[in-house]
């Protein structure tokens, strides 16, 4: 686990709280007794040594993270002057042939790295259970001889925020144009970055701007800085050496191109090239191997031959004169990855296999839809309005106050009532933050059998609300009071089937999450969160941070009409999409929808140059309307209580 500078250990780190959402999972980082159904996550390193060993005592499902364990077997036997060991361990997984060639490496003769002997057999022959990430190293399993229950299942990929472009372009002394290619990770030989120099030598004679950037731990015996400055590249390539997984994610989104090529391979899947993929970034890798089995669509395949340098050079060539089809890449890329390889997909995949293999069941691969929605740079579409604007508008001719608000806010009240999921006599709907304006809708037309309200006041009490349409139709509801970020809600766990927090939580000044935890108890599983918010991010909040305006939506502070007079709540915290996103996955929800939308729907022309602004910058454009809308249904428990990115101190 981190801060173990192993891809594996990053690996794991994801994949733990995924399962989290769908299993008990307990941790273990060293050896010991462990209780229920082991899962060992098994690399070619010493890294691995007390799993593999524990691996053995306990066998458990073993995920191979690559096919061959030579340099892991190597650790655990020479490096601890146990040549017998070795010896043995060769012979049991190659026979004679390999005996002999352990007996030259006990004699110094050749170097312990022989292909042909991958030391699986002996953790397969203890294993109850495989899992892999390619049909490459599947196919090398069955060949050892493993016929024991077998899962490939993707390696997971991060979806993680686009970073900061231009900051960490900054950092490079790099402007928005500059064509920057990127090499990351463990900078090995066999990630072909002498060629790939070669390459970038040849592109800089057509593009004498471009730069390249190296970012990851040095290999001891490769001396990179000599060969880059052998070539007469030192003002085109910068060494970056090992970084915090920050300021490594914040490099991926500063280049335009990355590239991630191996040979040899044994099958090994890389958590770099999912971490690219997942940034929308336009990929480069050799066509073998696990990296072949990616669809021809999200990227470039450099054959692994005599043309391999030549290449290299015609696709970074390709790809920095036509940047928009590396951008084009890079979007297939993105949502590809969600939709097939996300950590809550991979995660429901292991448990469900290891269910199938302490239950002694075979295991057929589901099909496992994303929970979650596409990236929160790119909108999920709300459904057509399903209650007419004329009908809303009736309940709000009380007074001219109510029927102004209305006008202003009609286009939202249409949002969502068509993103609220309608009922039946059997379903129960709360409504936080009830003014009666869509109150009715939610029963006459949504069809929800029990309406209720809650608004702030003293907990316990309970307005008894009654309110008439211009047509003359009656509607009655009561209203509980108490604080939502304080008090227990007065309902029975699992009670209802919707609840509506509608342009609420941007007004709560003190614990969020309270509030989240709570609507997660009372709602039933698989039931549904609708929340609606004022948007930090949208184009008008843009414009008015870059005019020198506050970006808040509602900043300002509200003067009582007599002195000594409590008035409503301001705005506290307005959010931005990606936030709501994240607010939603921390409290148990996945997200079926977002997106976001006018109060109003009238011209905004004046935020135009706002939007080429963030086209000329590669920075989202979508997500940028007054309003978000949300809808979260309950997956399970809440997931943080106190979220570090709302939260001082949290985690």
């Amino acid at each position: 686990m981190p801060p173990a500078k192993s891809g594996i250990a990053d690996y794991s780190a994801a994949l733990v709280e995924a399962l989290h959402r769908h299993a008990q999972v307990t941790v273990q980082e060293q050896a010991g007794p462990a209780a229920g159904l082991g899962l060992y996550q098994i690399g070619n390193n010493g890294h691995h040594a007390f799993v593999y060993e524990e691996a053995l005592r306990h066998p458990g499902v073993v995920v191979l993270h690559e096919s061959n364990l030579h340099h892991l077997i190597t650790d655990l036997t020479i490096c601890r002057q146990d040549w017998d060991a070795y010896v043995a361990a060769c012979e049991f997984d190659g026979g004679p042939a390999a005996l002999a060639f352990a007996e030259r490496v006990r004699r110094l003769e050749v170097g312990p790295d022989y292909e042909g002997v991958p030391m699986l057999k002996r953790i397969l022959a203890a294993s109850r259970g495989v899992i892999v990430h390619s049909e490459a190293v599947a196919q090398d399993v069955r060949r050892a001889g493993y016929s024991g229950p077998l899962a490939k299942i993707p390696h997971g990929a991060w979806l993680p925020e686009l970073g900061d472009r231009m900051g960490f372009r900054t950092r490079l002394g790099l402007d928005q144009a500059t064509p920057l290619i990127g090499i990351f990770g463990f900078l090995k030989p066999y990630k072909r970055i002498a060629e790939s120099l070669r390459a970038f030598k040849r592109l800089i004679r057509l593009r004498p701007d471009a730069r390249m950037v190296l970012v990851g731990e040095a290999h001891p015996d490769f001396p990179l800085a000599s060969l880059i400055r052998g070539m007469g590249l030192e003002e085109h390539v910068r060494l970056l050496g090992f970084t915090p997984i920050e300021d490594f994610n914040g490099y991926i989104a500063a280049c335009d191109v990355i590239l991630n090529l191996r040979f040899p391979t044994v099958g090994e899947s890389s958590g770099t090239l999912l971490r690219s993929l997942g940034m929308g970034r336009a990929v480069i890798v050799s066509n073998i191997g696990s990296f072949a089995e990616y669809p021809d669509s999200i990227c470039l395949k450099v054959p692994v031959d005599a043309t391999e340098e030549d290449t290299i050079f015609e696709y970074l060539n390709l790809l920095v004169s036509r940047p928009e089809l590396g951008r084009q890449m890079g979007a297939r890329a993105r949502a590809w990855v969600e939709q097939e390889c996300s950590w809550d997909i991979c995660a429901r995949q292991y448990v469900d296999f290891l269910d199938a293999v302490e239950s002694g069941r075979t295991w057929t691969p589901a099909i496992v839809a994303a929970p979650f929605p596409a990236p929160p740079e790119e909108p999920i579409e709300a459904p057509a309005p399903v209650v007419e604007p004329a009908y809303i508008q009736t309940w709000m001719a009380e007074t001219e106050e109510s029927k102004q608000y209305g006008e202003i806010h009609l286009t939202r009240f249409e949002k969502t009532l068509a993103i609220t999921p309608p009922g039946s006599a059997l379903d129960r709907i709360l409504e936080m933050g009830a003014y009666l304006q869509i109150t009715p809708a939610l029963k006459n037309k949504l069809g929800y059998g029990e309406v209720r309200g809650c608004y702030y006041g003293p907990a316990g009490e309970v307005d008894h609300r009654s309110v008439t349409s211009s047509e003359g139709e009656t509607f009655t509801c009561d209203v509980d009071l108490f604080d939502a970020e304080k008090d227990i809600f007065p309902y029975p766990d699992e009670y209802f089937s919707t609840v509506l927090c509608c342009e609420l939580i941007e007004h709560l000044p003190s614990d969020p999450m309270h509030m989240m935890a709570e609507i997660n108890r009372i709602l039933k599983p698989g039931g549904h969160f609708v929340v609606t918010t004022p948007n930090i991010a949208s184009l008008r909040a843009l414009r008015a941070a870059l005019d020198g305006y506050h970006p808040g939506f509602f900043p300002a502070y509200i003067k009582p009409s007599k002195p000594g007079e409590e008035v409503e709540a301001r705005h506290a915290r307005e959010y931005t999409p990606k936030e709501i996103y994240l607010l939603l996955l921390d409290a148990g929800f996945e997200v079926a929808l977002l997106e976001t939308g006018e109060f109003r729907d009238v011209p905004r022309p004046e935020d135009q140059w706002i939007l080429h602004l963030l086209e000329r910058y590669l920075l989202p454009t979508t997500l940028r309307g007054d309003g978000i809308y949300a809808v979260g249904k309950k997956l399970g428990p809440i997931q943080k209580r106190y979220p570090a990115w709302l939260y001082e101190g949290g985690s």
